[in-house]
């Protein structure tokens, strides 16, 4: 797969240790598949990082909430402002396709945040918010709410909350018009599955579901409706190899460039698995489960090219860069691993033609 222009990789890590800054800034060399560290820019406790649908902005989970970031055209940030979520820091980050709205995930107080985006990329001020309620299982962790994934579906009409406390992902409506997220539906996952997050496919039809403790992706159909969206369950399939160490925990979930693949990152077991992605039926077939050669592979950005990765290594400390082979199933080592305090999250950007 061809690939024109520069690119741009942006990690988040935790600052709280003195080791990091926030947010590390790499060049990408996409052809050779590795990282080239540019610099570091301050936020605290850069938890996960995303870039706006237009690829413009960047966006960073911070102590104080949200902090937007101004790509410039040779890859450096600029700083635009910051906005408070009114919670705890948050996990997750999402923006609609039109870059209207950002979506807050709050682990830790059960939370979901709705913040309006300005025209520049600037973070505005709260729409609306809900705080989750309910028990889940009496087991350990999964006692009360954690939402660890919200999203905006492609049809613009309903928000999606994961929930791994309660084992559930609860449908809100949601309009420009009211800008109020109002729950209509939920999808019931099966108690202690721990469901982490959720991708839908560009094309709107397909939704995979990333289950950490059960160690699964469900595949599910999606279709719009005027009160409450179609989605039915048409796959499960492992997230790991036959065997898996009994500590594994799923925890990261990514689509190729052309979403023909799939890649999920296990911590514990400590690797990737690669999928094939049938785009008319939606439905994965494992190609390979290998080895990263790191610790808690808690992220996985993939190339532009399509056949390179780098999984981002909160455990170990390190980004380690893997070129796949998917016609023989395997991941071979392109580039020696990279030294990045407790990496939590990765944005590759283009930034030029």
């Amino acid at each position: 797969m061809a690939v024109s222009g520069k690119y741009m990789a942006y990690v988040g890590s935790y600052s709280y240790t003195g080791k990091a800054k926030g947010i590390t800034v790499y060049d990408v060399d996409v052809e050779k598949g590795v990282f080239h560290k540019r610099c570091e820019v301050e936020v605290d406790n850069s938890s996960y990082v995303t870039a706006s649908s237009d690829g413009k902005t960047l966006y960073s989970i911070a102590d104080e909430g949200v902090v937007a970031f101004r790509i410039l055209e040779n890859g450096s940030l600029s700083r635009l402002n910051s906005a408070k979520i009114n919670g705890m820091r948050g996990c997750h980050l999402s923006t609609d396709a039109d870059d209207k709205y950002i979506f807050v995930s709050g682990y830790h107080d059960g939370k979901a945040t709705v913040l309006r985006l300005g025209k520049d990329g600037a973070v505005g001020e709260i729409v609306d918010g809900v705080f989750h309620k309910g028990l889940g299982s009496v087991a350990e962790r999964n006692f009360r709410p954690h939402v660890s994934c919200c999203r905006r579906t492609p049809d613009n009409k309903f928000v999606l909350a994961v929930d791994s406390g309660l084992d559930q992902v609860k449908i809100y409506k949601f309009d420009e018009k009211d800008e109020h997220l109002v729950q209509v539906d939920m999808i019931p996952c099966d108690m202690e599955s721990a469901p982490r997050c959720f991708r839908f496919s560009s094309d709107g039809k397909f939704a995979y579901l990333l289950s950490e403790q059960k160690n699964t992706i469900d595949v599910f159909t999606y279709e719009t409706g005027a009160r409450v969206p179609k989605i039915e369950k048409i796959q499960t399939i492992a997230t790991t190899g036959k065997k898996a160490s009994q500590q594994t925990a799923a925890c990261a979930l990514r689509f190729s460039p052309d979403e023909k693949h799939m890649f999920c990152g296990n911590a514990g077991d400590e690797t990737v698995s690669v999928y094939n992605r049938d785009p008319e039926t939606g439905l994965l077939t494992q190609i390979c489960c290998l080895p990263i050669s790191g610790e808690y592979p808690k992220d996985i950005a993939v190339f532009p090219d399509d056949r390179h990765i780098a999984c981002i290594n909160h455990g170990s400390g390190t980004i380690t860069f893997f070129k796949v082979d998917y016609e023989k199933g395997l991941l071979i080592m392109s580039a020696n691993e990279i030294k990045c305090n407790e990496p939590n999250s990765c944005a590759i950007v283009k930034v030029s033609d």
